[in-house]
């Protein structure tokens, strides 16, 4: 519960938090996204901004 942050009203988790949590690599993750992107929800994951960021 404690990686779980709000931003843009949204329930989010860092990748870095998403990587620690299932023992993979960023890159890993990544890969995983983007070869199987059908089986994620639109809102799955977002790019953070600057303002986002602080």
């Amino acid at each position: 519960m404690s990686k779980i942050l709000l931003i843009r009203n949204q329930k989010v988790m860092i990748v870095s938090d998403w990587v620690e949590l299932y023992g993979v690599t960023t890159k890993r993750l990544n890969e995983q996204v983007k070869r199987n992107i059908i089986r994620f929800p639109e809102n799955f994951m977002f790019q953070l901004n600057e303002s986002d960021k602080q």
